[in-house]
């Protein structure tokens, strides 16, 4: 019986871990600066379908730390992997629709897990890799066993781009480089910042 509470217990404090990181990374990502005029008029059509609307702290950095091509012209592009306070890396970029027609995204990209698989069609199959330390970090979930990524959306008109988020345990201090792997993508190399 002991180890059943402890194991409650240990979730209890992961989830409520993950609900202060979000809270303080959205509070820290709505500073009003004024900067609504330069996003792209492309994301603003994809949060327009079906689908979980892009979080404040998705796709605003400028830089480009990957790219990479998956099937039926999918283009996913990482801006940005930063390291919380709170033991959390978050993965932001924008997943495109590169070719001439409509995309259907494929179900692969929610992994193989039952879980996640159950809470509908997501990014829930990344993982990010520690080669130094020999370790896989998969994405994280909440109390419900929903996967802490972006989620509910299915096809891509051409030319149409959504920001989209990622958040992983965070690898140790010391590792800046990383492997980040989506089912059906080639695997990109990524540095860690913060």
């Amino acid at each position: 019986m002991s180890m059943r509470f402890t194991a409650m217990a240990r979730r209890g404090m992961v989830a409520l871990a993950a609900a202060t990181g979000l809270a303080l990374g959205a509070a820290a990502c709505s500073g009003g600066g004024g900067d609504d005029d330069k996003k792209p008029q492309s994301s603003a059509s994809a949060s327009e379908g079906s689908g979980s609307q892009p979080s404040a702290q998705e796709g605003k950095t400028g830089t480009l730390l990957a790219e990479v091509k998956g099937p039926s012209g999918l283009l996913l592009q990482i801006t940005s992997a930063t390291r919380d306070s709170g033991g959390f890396v978050t993965v932001n970029g924008a997943l495109k629709n590169d070719s001439g027609t409509e995309a259907v995204i494929p179900s692969a990209l929610s992994g193989n897990e039952t879980e996640i698989i159950n809470n509908g069609l997501s990014l829930g199959g990344a993982t990010l890799v520690d080669s130094k330390s020999k370790k896989r970090y998969y994405v994280l979930r909440d109390t419900e066993g929903r996967p802490l990524t972006t989620t509910g959306f299915s096809t891509l008109k051409a030319g149409e781009s959504i920001d989209v988020f990622l958040q992983f345990p965070s690898p140790p201090a010391d590792t800046t480089d990383v492997s980040f792997q989506l089912p059906l993508f080639p695997s990109a190399v990524i540095k860690i910042s913060g």
